[in-house]
């Protein structure tokens, strides 16, 4: 469970209240991602446990997913 110290933090991270910025924060956040698996291979169990919480956590709203910008809900996007 050491290489969890590295991962929780991404989920602590806000998301940038600047629209134009969501895009450069979504590329950050993967970009770190993937240098981390690659460079220090966590164990199975970490990466199923953060795998899981990001799927919760993006699961859980439209606006707090890390991995993508979606900040629609209810009220202010339109399906036309």
């Amino acid at each position: 469970m050491y290489c969890l110290q590295w991962l929780i933090p991404v989920l602590l991270i806000p998301k940038p209240l600047n629209p134009a910025l969501l895009n450069t924060h979504v590329m950050f956040m993967l970009l770190y991602m993937v240098s981390f698996f690659l460079e220090r291979k966590p164990c199975s169990i970490c990466s199923v446990i953060f795998v899981a919480a990001v799927f919760l956590i993006c699961y859980s709203g439209f606006g707090n997913c890390i991995l993508w910008n979606n900040m629609c809900d209810a009220n202010r996007c339109e399906n036309g």
